[in-house]
C-alpha cells in the first residue's frame, strides 16, 4: 500500500502485512543508508582538512580526468552525473552508511523525515497496471472531494496512469504538489457507466510516524513507532498521554522495522522512561567535537510500569539506541530478534549545488559500552546480503544459532549478561513466522491479490460493514473456507495454480491478513494492526510477559 509523499512506503506510512514487511529487501538497506542516525545541529563543516595537501592532489586529479573525459570521449558524457557517481563510488570506500544524496533525490530522501507532506492525500496500490485507491486519507483533501475505496485513477492532470506501466515513483510525484495548487483526477468507480473528472486542492497531509497507539486490555497499552522523525518524540508523548488517561499502567512499545531516523528523538523518548540521571547512549568519533554523552535528566511520563519493546531484524540505528539504553538500564524486557546492527552516526552536509553529503562522523554506543556496529569489512555487498545470511543461517527460527564470543561481553546495572558486536540480543528470542515463506503465499503476496480480494470485499459488502462498529466487527468477522476459496479461484484467474497443501500451510497468515486488510480500509488504520496483533507471535509472548509479574526475566528490571 502507498501513499502519495515521495518516501520509502513502508516504514514512513503503513507498513505491508506482517511478515512480508519483515522480509529481506534491498529498500530497508537504502532506507538505512538514507535516513538512520542522523545528528541535527549546526553543520560543523568547512571546506578543510587535516592533510590539504593531499586533498588538493587528489582534487586536481579528479578535475583533470573529468575535464579530458567531457572534452574527448568518444561519446557525448553528462560530466554532472560521472562526477556524482565517482563520489558514490568513493564513499562506498567508507562505510556503507556515509552517503551522497544528488540534488534531485535529496527531497524525496529528507520526506522520510518529515511529519507532513503536502499532496491529495490518497493511498493507493496498483493492480494488474491499474491505479486503485485504497483509502482517502481521513479529512484530507481526497476524501473531501469525494474519492472513495476502489475508485480508479485513470490520469492526473490529463497524463494517463493506468495502462502505461507507472510506477508506484510517478505516481508519487504526479499526485504531490504545493500546497494550495489544484489536480484534476479522472476516475471510474464501480457501475459508473464512464469515468468522471474530480479536482482536488492539495493541502498539508499528515504523515505520523506513530502508526498506532490503543489499549490492548484494562491495563496494558501498545504503541508503534514506525520511524523517528522530527515530530515523533511529540508524536509519542501526546500518544502515551492519552493511553495513561486510559488506565494504562503497562505497556509495549513496538519498534519492529523501525529504521532509525533523527538520534535525539530516541534520546528524548528514552528519558520518558529511565529515571534519575542515567546514561543513554555516547558517540565516539575522530575529533572531540565528534564526541558525546546524552543523560537521562527530565521526569519522564512512564519511568516505572512494566514494560516490553518489540524488536527485529528491521529495527536499526535510532531504535537500536532507544532498545539499548532500555536494555542496559534494566528498564525494559527486549523481545523478538537480534537487531540490524547500524551504530554509525552520520552528518548531514548541505553542498551548494542542492545535494547532500551524509558523512559518517561517530559510532555509538549503549550505556554498558556496547558496540551496536555489525562489521562491514567484507565491503557493501556483503554487508547488504547480511540479512540474507541470517535467515539461510537460520537465526531467524532458531536462537541457538547465534553465537557471541566471550570479548562481547557486557554488563547490564543490574548485572544481566549481555553481548555486542553487532545489534541488540532481545531478551526473549521470537521466532519468525514460517509461514510467511510458503510458496503459494510468497505468489499471493507478489500478485497483490489479498489486498485485491480485501478491497473487493469491502465494496461488496460496504453497507453491511457500514453497519457494524469496529468492536462488533472484530468480535463477529471470520474468514471462512468458501471466502479463502473464492481468493484461490482469483489467483487461479491470475495465473497462480491451486496448491490446496500450500494454502493449508499459509491459511491462518491469509486469515489474519485478509481481516486486517478488510478492517483498515473500513475502520482505518488503528483497526488493521488491532487484528493484525490479534496473531503475532511476538505481541502473544510480550503480552504473556507484561501481565505476568513475577515473570522469572522480570526480575531485577526496573518495572515494579
Amino acid at each position: 500500500m502507498n501513499t502519495e509523499p515521495n518516501v520509502s512506503p513502508l516504514p514512513a506510512t503503513e507498513p505491508a502485512p506482517r511478515n512480508t514487511r519483515r522480509q529481506v529487501r534491498q529498500p530497508l538497506l537504502l532506507a538505512l543508508a538514507l535516513a538512520c542516525g542522523i545528528l541535527l545541529g549546526a553543520n560543523p563543516f568547512r571546506p578543510s582538512s587535516q592533510n590539504p595537501d593531499g586533498t588538493a592532489r587528489g582534487y586536481l586529479k579528479f578535475k583533470e580526468i573529468l575535464s579530458y573525459v567531457d572534452r574527448d570521449y568518444v561519446d557525448s558524457v553528462n560530466a554532472e552525473e560521472l562526477s556524482d557517481y565517482a563520489i558514490s563510488r568513493m564513499l562506498e570506500r567508507l562505510d556503507p552508511h556515509s552517503v551522497f544524496i544528488p540534488a534531485k533525490q535529496q527531497q524525496q530522501a529528507s520526506s522520510f523525515l518529515q511529519s507532513d507532506f503536502d499532496g491529495v492525500g490518497v493511498e493507493f496500490n496498483i493492480f494488474h497496471d491499474t491505479v486503485t485507491v485504497v483509502s482517502p486519507v481521513s479529512g484530507g483533501p481526497a476524501e473531501q472531494a469525494g474519492l472513495q475505496p476502489g475508485d480508479k485513477i485513470l490520469a492526473v492532470a490529463g497524463a494517463k496512469v493506468s495502462g502505461t506501466h507507472t510506477t508506484t515513483e510517478q505516481m508519487f510525484n504526479k499526485l504531490r504538489g504545493p500546497r494550495g495548487s489544484n489536480v484534476v483526477l479522472q476516475i471510474v468507480r464501480r457501475g459508473m457507466a464512464k469515468p468522471m473528472n474530480v479536482q482536488v486542492t492539495r493541502n498539508r497531509i499528515p504523515n505520523s510516524s506513530v502508526d498506532v497507539a490503543y489499549m490492548v486490555d484494562n491495563q496494558t497499552g501498545y504503541i508503534k513507532v514506525s520511524r523517528f522523525a522530527n515530530g515523533t518524540y511529540d508524536e509519542f508523548k501526546a500518544a502515551l498521554g492519552d493511553l495513561r488517561r486510559q488506565g494504562l499502567t503497562r505497556l509495549i512499545l513496538d519498534l519492529r522495522g523501525n529504521p532509525g531516523g533523527y538520534l535525539d528523538r530516541a534520546t528524548k523518548m528514552a528519558d520518558e522512561f529511565i529515571g534519575g540521571t542515567k546514561k543513554i547512549v555516547y558517540t565516539d568519533g575522530k575529533g572531540d567535537q565528534y564526541d558525546s554523552q546524552t543523560y537521562s535528566r527530565v521526569a519522564g511520563e512512564f519511568e516505572q510500569g512494566p514494560l516490553v519493546v518489540l524488536v527485529d531484524e528491521g529495527s536499526a540505528s535510532a531504535s537500536e539506541v532507544l532498545a539499548g539504553a532500555l536494555q542496559d538500564q534494566d528498564r525494559a524486557l527486549l523481545v523478538g530478534r537480534r537487531t540490524f546492527g547500524k551504530g554509525l552516526v552520520q552528518q548531514p552536509i548541505a553542498l551548494n549545488d542542492g545535494s547532500e553529503l551524509r558523512l559518517t562522523i561517530a559510532r555509538y554506543y549503549t550505556p554498558s559500552g556496547r558496540s551496536i556496529q555489525k562489521s562491514y569489512r567484507g565491503g557493501l555487498e556483503a554487508y547488504e546480503k547480511d540479512l540474507v545470511n541470517r535467515q539461510r543461517h537460520g537465526e531467524f527460527f532458531h536462537a541457538d544459532s547465534i553465537h557471541f564470543a566471550d570479548s562481547l561481553r557486557y554488563r547490564t546495572s543490574h548485572g544481566r549478561t549481555v553481548y555486542g558486536g553487532g545489534g541488540i540480543m532481545p531478551d526473549m528470542f521470537v521466532a519468525r513466522d514460517t509461514m510467511a515463506f510458503s510458496a503459494y503465499y510468497t505468489r499471493l503476496q507478489s500478485h497483490n491479490l489479498i489486498r485485491k480480494y480485501a478491497l473487493d470485499y469491502v465494496q461488496d459488502h460496504k453497507e453491511e460493514l457500514e453497519g457494524l462498529r469496529f468492536e462488533q466487527f472484530n468480535q463477529s468477522f471470520r474468514i471462512t473456507d468458501i471466502q479463502l476459496q473464492h481468493l484461490v479461484g482469483l489467483a487461479t484467474q491470475d495465473g497462480i495454480p491451486a496448491d490446496a497443501a500450500g494454502l493449508r500451510r499459509c491459511a491462518s497468515l491469509v486469515r489474519n491478513q485478509l481481516k486486517a486488510l478488510i478492517a483498515r480500509t473500513a475502520y482505518g488504520k488503528a483497526a488493521y494492526f488491532q487484528v493484525l496483533n490479534q496473531d503475532d507471535a511476538e505481541m502473544r509472548q510480550a503480552l504473556q510477559v507484561i501481565t505476568d509479574g513475577n515473570a522469572t526475566l522480570m526480575q531485577g528490571l526496573s518495572m515494579k
